[in-house]
């Protein structure tokens, strides 16, 4: 994670006055001061090009990047929209990753894998079929297989996976049943390969950074946490409405966005769900799973969280956080790009807000760097299988609920799901 110029706490109403609104001043007083310098200093020696004047802001060089050789190989499973649009873009960015290997063709056309070989720079022969996966073990380049399908064949790619020796990345939500992700993590130990599951978010700058606010107690106790993902979904005939393909609706792909940054965020877990969910009679949508969620959290400290979903309402990204102390809130937030944090506290009396400025990055470049970086120094990943099984009991007690009208107990986990935290790697 890049550096983030965070006003400090504890703050006094001025000098936040002074930080945050003296900042477009300075910047035109800079202008007018550089103006009268030049007309009074005519015969000042500027800087050669290239280099910096001392009272200039020090940039930042990218890097340092891994020559191609170095670089871990992934084979990227499944080229669907979200491949094309976001990870393999993505891939490009990364310091430590690149793409060596295609599984794709489902109709038995490699079409699309060559193109994108040829753009990628990728071995005609590496583009595979999917009856051919198990070809990924006679390639020693290939070293972490990411797993980009729908979610009802998460299960079988993971376990055929682990038999190849290879670490596995795997998408979001990590399967459909919590015996299916149970058995991913049984085989990927027995294989005594790593299983990490592609929670962006938690690898995402402004999210980290105000998890790390979070834990340095600069929210206070924490009391509340209320989230919205919405989204209307499109077409009718796509696998994320097919129950046996998905799961479930928007609760296992949109809504899981929620459920997790309340358990990252807080560092706790819930001892206690409860769900509604919608399913409209009259959309052809949702014959099948529901469109809209809502669910309540409950944790140990007495945090509540409060959330919603849905596949059939305008795009509503956002959540808050609210401690005794201060409140901290993206808005919007979940996106790919232009997530902006929000922080609330009281100054001298008055209520405060400040934005952090804080670097946007990639996030899929950052969680496949993690993931590469995991690789490269065999360290446990930040997000590992457990984290993801985590959730799908959550999901499944939240329709237990659902379908009951009663909250759900669920166990706390003995351990910690999450491993150490990622270095910062963008």
């Amino acid at each position: 994670m890049s550096e983030m110029n965070v006003l400090p706490f504890p703050l006094n109403r001025r000098n936040f006055l002074r930080t945050a609104g003296g900042a477009a001043a300075a910047a035109g007083l800079s202008v007018a001061a550089a103006q009268q310098s030049s007309s009074a200093a005519p015969n000042k020696v500027e800087p050669p090009p290239g280099e910096h004047a001392a009272t200039d802001p020090k940039t930042k060089t990218p890097g340092p990047f891994r020559n191609d050789d170095q670089r871990v190989g992934f084979a990227v499973v499944g080229l669907g929209a979200l491949s094309l649009e976001a990870i393999l873009p993505a891939m490009a960015k990364t310091k430590y990753c690149k793409p060596v290997a295609f599984v794709t063709g489902h109709d038995g056309n490699l079409d699309k894998g060559m193109k994108l070989a040829r753009q990628y720079n990728v071995r005609p022969e590496a583009v595979l079929h999917y009856s051919e996966y198990e070809k990924l073990a006679q390639m020693p380049e290939v070293k972490v297989i990411y797993i980009v399908l729908p979610n009802n064949m998460h299960e079988e790619y993971v376990l055929r996976g682990a038999k190849l020796g290879k670490d596995i990345l795997c998408e979001k939500p990590m399967a459909t049943t919590v015996a299916a992700c149970e058995r991913m993590i049984a085989a990927c130990d027995k294989a005594g390969v790593k299983l990490m599951v592609a929670y962006r978010q938690q690898y995402e700058p402004n999210n980290r950074a105000l998890a790390k606010m979070i834990r340095e107690g600069k929210l206070g106790t924490l009391r509340s946490f209320i989230a919205s993902n919405t989204q209307n979904q499109g077409r009718e005939d796509q696998w994320r409405l097919k129950k046996a393909m998905a799961g479930g609706g928007c609760l296992p792909d949109v809504g899981i966005y929620c459920l997790n940054a309340a358990r990252f965020l807080s560092n706790e877990e819930p001892y206690e769900v409860s769900g509604t969910t919608w399913q409209p009679k009259d959309d052809p949508r949702f014959t099948e799973v529901e469109a809209t969620c809502s669910f309540t959290l409950r944790f140990p400290s007495g945090l509540i969280a409060s959330c919603n979903t849905g596949y059939a309402g305008h795009s509503s990204q956002f959540y808050r956080v609210e401690g005794v102390e201060a409140w901290g809130a993206l808005e919007p937030a979940f996106g790919y790009h232009g997530n902006k944090l929000m922080m609330s506290k009281l100054v001298d009396g008055t209520e405060t807000q400040m934005q952090p400025r804080i670097q946007e990055q990639d996030q899929f470049a950052l969680e496949m760097d993690h993931m590469a970086t995991c690789v490269l120094k065999n360290l446990p990943p930040h997000t590992p299988g457990e984290e993801g099984l985590q959730d799908q009991k959550l999901l499944e007690a939240i329709y237990e609920s659902a379908r009951t009208g009663k909250a759900v107990k669920v166990a706390v986990p003995s351990k910690p799901t999450r491993g150490p935290e990622p270095v910062a790697e963008g």
